[in-house]
């Protein structure tokens, strides 16, 4: 046989990741996510506008009309 013709294998243990290592990225995808949700209702509910008055009125505009999509008292 000619060598351009000779395929070559690949053991199926290293062509799949690991399981652990499936699961740890899926973990740390998790806590990030819930991280992300938990800053943004932190925004949200809690903050009343102080963490983005300093970058300007627009997202200050856009997070308080958000309190009131939510039902979150501000006035």
């Amino acid at each position: 046989m000619s060598p351009h013709t000779l395929g070559t294998t690949v053991a199926p243990e290293s062509a799949a990741a690991h399981p652990a290592t499936v699961r740890a990225r899926d973990w740390l995808i998790v806590a990030a996510a819930a991280i992300v949700a938990l800053i943004a209702l932190y925004a949200v509910f809690v903050d009343n506008g102080n963490l983005v008055s300093a970058t300007g009125s627009y997202l200050h505009e856009f997070s308080h009309d958000g309190r009131h999509l939510f039902g979150a008292p501000c006035h």
